[in-house]
C-alpha cells in the first residue's frame, strides 16, 4: 500500500528502506544486472531487497534496487555489498558489450 506521495507505506518490521536508482545506457544491459544481480538471495533474514526495470522502451532505462531492513547496520552492510557485486557486473558490461557502452 502507498501514502499519499506514492511512497510505500513503512513496514514496522522493516523500518529502515533505501531505493538504489542506477541509469544505464541500455535496456538490454539494465535487464542484465536486473538478471547477474536477482540470483544471489540476501543472506540475512532481516535484510529485503527487489530488483525491478520500470518504465517503456520510450523512457530511460534505470535499475531499481529497493532495500528494507530491521536496522540502519544491516541496511547499510547490504547495501555495501551491492555496491561491489554493481561494480563488478558494470565492468563485465564493459568488457563484454564495449561498443554499447562507449557508443552511448
Amino acid at each position: 500500500m502507498e501514502d499519499k506521495t506514492g511512497a510505500p507505506a513503512p513496514d514496522p518490521a522493516f523500518p529502515h528502506s533505501l531505493i538504489i536508482s542506477l541509469p544505464v545506457p541500455s535496456w538490454r544491459i539494465a535487464e542484465t544486472i536486473q538478471r547477474a544481480l536477482a540470483v544471489d538471495k540476501e543472506i540475512s533474514p532481516y535484510v529485503q531487497r527487489e530488483f525491478e526495470v520500470p518504465g517503456s522502451e520510450k523512457a530511460s532505462p534505470v535499475v531499481l534496487v529497493h532495500y528494507k531492513a530491521t536496522t540502519a547496520r544491516m541496511l547499510r552492510v547490504s547495501t555495501n555489498g551491492i555496491f561491489e557485486s554493481l561494480g563488478t557486473v558494470l565492468r563485465v558490461c564493459e568488457e563484454l558489450d564495449v561498443d554499447v557502452l562507449e557508443r552511448e
